[in-house]
């Protein structure tokens, strides 16, 4: 048997980004994993992100922050749009870690995550599922997860906003 850890989160990145982002901020991750593991005990964070070379250095910035990251190669669509869908990827992770969390935490506004929330919450593993934006997520999303285990990050803007700091030069 498996050492059970406190909680883990499981984010659906480009998900969060592009929610928190439609509100108008930008997400200081190294904020956001500090949250986590004050308000949810998260003692793992897994992000599933789609894998761009150009990006090594923001990579090791959200490792450095405390994410284990799981990359999705992505693809490119005929407009040249980026597409790395990682919505199986973060249910396989989930199972795979099933015995070693007490509770998960799912980070997602997405639908595709309905049967996962609703077979946590049948085994009480389910801590909570924690959209980005309250004004843009699924109706399975939010039906599968009803009440207590839902909450929201639009609140969380004096929290958690990124503000860059300017660039130090040595005297």
């Amino acid at each position: 048997m498996f050492k059970v850890h406190k909680n883990y989160a499981f984010i659906d990145s480009q998900n969060v980004n592009l929610g928190i982002r439609d509100l108008g901020w930008k997400l200081d991750w190294r904020k956001f994993r500090v949250y986590l593991r004050e308000k949810y005990e998260v003692q793992i964070a897994y992000m599933f992100i789609g894998y761009l070379e150009k990006n090594q250095d923001l990579y090791l910035s959200l490792q450095k922050s405390g994410y284990i990251l799981v990359f999705k190669e992505i693809l490119r669509n005929k407009d040249g749009m980026v597409k790395g869908n990682c919505d199986a990827e973060l249910v396989l992770q989930t199972m795979i870690d099933y015995d070693k969390y007490q509770k998960a935490i799912i980070v997602s506004g997405d639908g595709d995550f309905a049967c996962l929330v609703r077979h946590l919450k049948k085994q009480k593993k389910l801590e909570k599922v924690l959209v980005p934006n309250i004004r843009k997520y699924s109706a399975l999303l939010k039906k599968a997860a009803a009440g207590e285990y839902l909450d929201y990050m639009n609140n969380l803007k004096t929290k958690l906003l990124y503000e860059k700091h300017p660039v130090r030069t040595k005297p």
